[in-house]
């Protein structure tokens, strides 16, 4: 993410226990997120989007360069899904 200029290093996963949010819009990336997903109120729109799992992909990668190729490829495209997305004003 340092990559393309996106400071992550104090970043942590949450459970939602731990956030005082009403949700409009949940969008999943990955099937274990989809697949478990909870429920949310009736209002949230859920969305899943099924993006390949690098962590899988590079599994057998040859050196780190070609793990890395894995990686970069997921975060451009979701990164070109979140900037199409067309909210309702």
């Amino acid at each position: 993410m340092k990559e393309v200029g996106v400071d992550i290093t104090r970043q942590r996963s949450q459970l939602l226990s731990e956030l005082d949010l009403d949700f409009d819009l949940v969008v999943t990336v990955c099937g274990h997120a989809h697949e478990s997903c909870p429920n949310f109120n009736s209002r949230a729109k859920v969305v899943h989007v099924g993006f390949d799992d690098p962590p899988l992909l590079s599994k057998n990668a040859r050196d780190d360069e070609e793990a890395m190729s894995h990686y970069r490829r997921v975060r451009d495209e979701i990164r070109a899904f979140v900037a199409a997305l067309k909210f309702d004003s």
